[in-house]
C-alpha cells in the first residue's frame, strides 16, 4: 500500500472534487465550476464555494466560505463534515474514499458543449455571449422596461439571445429567449455569463423551473455597469442594480448575482467609497454587512443602502422613479447626490 501524506491526499481528492462534494457536502449543488453549499459542515445554503477544476487562481478542491471567512481544502471538508478530530482519522477516511469507484459527473448536451470547450467553462461563457446581440429593440429590453427600469446607459454588459439552450433536470433540452449578462473581473476580462430565460413576448421570465443560471468563473466577479474607480455601488441582482441606476444614473454599479457572491466580491484598489445596495431578508442583510465590513477593513468607506420593500426593483415598481430617487437621496452622501444624480435632476 502506498502511503500518502496530507498534500498528496488533498491533491488526489481535488482530482475528484465534485465526487467529494456530492458525498460529503450533499446539501449543496453545482454552480458552474463551483460546488455551492451553506458551510463546511454541510449546512444547506449558498455561502461556501468549492472550486471543482484547476484554475489560475488555485487548484480544484480549494474552498472559501464568504460569510465566515473560513477556507481550506477537501481534507478540511471531510474533517468538518464528519466531525473528526484526529488527522489520522481524516486521512483514513480520505484513503477509503479514494479507493472507491466514483461516477463521472453527468455529461452535458453536445449542443451546449460546442466543438471543444467544456460546458460551463469561462471560455464557453464567452462564446455564448459573443453569439448574442445588443438588447436595443429586443424583448430583453422590453422585459427590463416591464420591471420599471429606465436607465440603459453603460449596459454593454447585457445582450439578448433569441434561442438559448435550457436543460431541465429531467426531459429534453429546450430553447428560450434569454437576457445574457457578461461577468468580468477587476481587469475587465470576461469570466462568465449569467442567463435569464424570458417569456417569448418579454412580459416576464420563462415558465421553467430554473429561470436563471450562470456559467464560468463567478466568485469575486460581477456584471458591471459603468467603470467604477473611487466610488461605486454593489448589490445582488441585475434588475436591482439597474433599478438603483434609474435613480443614480451616473453611479457605476456591479451586480454580484447572489447574496453569497456579494459577500465575496473583489474590490478595486482605487475604491474609496462603496455603496452596498442591500436586499431585505436574512441572507441579503447578512451578506451586505459582510461586504461592508470587508470594505471598511481595507480602508474603504462603506454605506449600506436599504430598500423599503424586498429589494430596489420592488421599490422602483411600487413607487416609481421619483419615489426611488427620493429614497436614495436620503441615504446617499450629499457630495455623491450632486455628482451621481446630475442626469436625474
Amino acid at each position: 500500500m502506498v502511503w500518502l501524506d496530507a498534500s498528496d491526499l488533498a491533491q488526489r481528492l481535488g482530482r475528484q472534487a465534485e465526487a467529494v462534494c456530492r458525498h460529503y457536502l450533499s446539501n449543496g449543488r453545482r454552480q458552474g465550476n463551483y460546488w455551492q453549499v451553506g458551510d463546511v459542515r454541510n449546512t444547506p445554503g449558498r455561502s461556501m464555494f468549492v472550486r471543482l477544476k484547476d484554475t489560475p487562481k488555485g487548484p480544484a478542491g480549494k474552498w472559501m466560505d464568504a460569510e465566515s471567512g473560513e477556507h481550506g481544502d477537501l481534507l478540511d471538508v471531510i474533517r468538518e463534515a464528519l466531525g473528526l478530530i484526529d488527522f489520522a482519522d481524516v486521512a483514513e477516511e480520505a484513503r477509503a474514499f479514494l479507493s472507491l469507484p466514483h461516477p463521472e459527473p453527468e455529461p452535458t448536451s453536445p449542443k451546449q458543449r460546442g466543438a471543444s470547450v467544456p460546458s460551463g467553462s469561462a471560455e464557453a461563457s464567452r462564446r455564448l455571449f459573443a453569439m448574442a446581440r445588443p438588447i436595443a429593440g429586443t424583448i430583453a429590453k422590453a422585459y427590463l422596461r416591464k420591471r420599471g427600469i429606465t436607465a440603459f446607459n453603460a449596459t454593454d454588459a447585457l445582450r439578448f439571445h433569441p434561442q438559448c439552450y435550457y436543460r431541465p433536470d429531467d426531459g429534453p433540452t429546450e430553447t428560450w429567449p434569454a437576457l445574457l449578462a457578461r461577468v468580468t473581473d477587476l481587469a475587465g476580462r470576461q469570466t462568465g455569463t449569467h442567463r435569464t430565460w424570458l417569456a417569448p413576448d418579454g412580459s416576464g421570465k420563462a415558465p421553467i423551473d430554473t429561470q436563471r443560471k450562470a456559467m464560468g468563473d463567478l466568485l469575486g466577479h460581477g456584471v458591471r455597469f459603468g467603470i467604477g474607480s473611487e466610488v461605486q455601488t454593489a448589490g445582488e441582482g441585475i434588475e436591482t442594480m439597474l433599478s438603483v441606476r434609474s435613480g443614480l444614473p451616473d453611479l457605476p454599479a456591479v451586480a454580484a448575482l447572489s447574496a453569497a457572491h456579494l459577500a465575496a466580491l473583489l474590490l478595486p484598489d482605487t475604491l474609496r467609497r462603496l455603496y452596498v445596495a442591500r436586499d431585505n431578508g436574512e441572507a441579503g442583510e447578512a451578506m451586505a454587512r459582510t461586504l461592508a465590513e470587508r470594505a471598511e477593513a481595507t480602508g474603504i468607506e462603506a454605506v449600506v443602502l436599504v430598500p423599503t420593500l424586498g429589494d430596489f426593483n420592488d421599490d422602483l415598481r411600487a413607487f416609481g422613479v421619483e419615489g426611488l430617487r427620493a429614497a436614495l437621496r436620503a441615504q446617499v452622501l450629499p457630495q455623491d447626490v450632486a455628482r451621481f444624480m446630475a442626469l436625474a435632476a
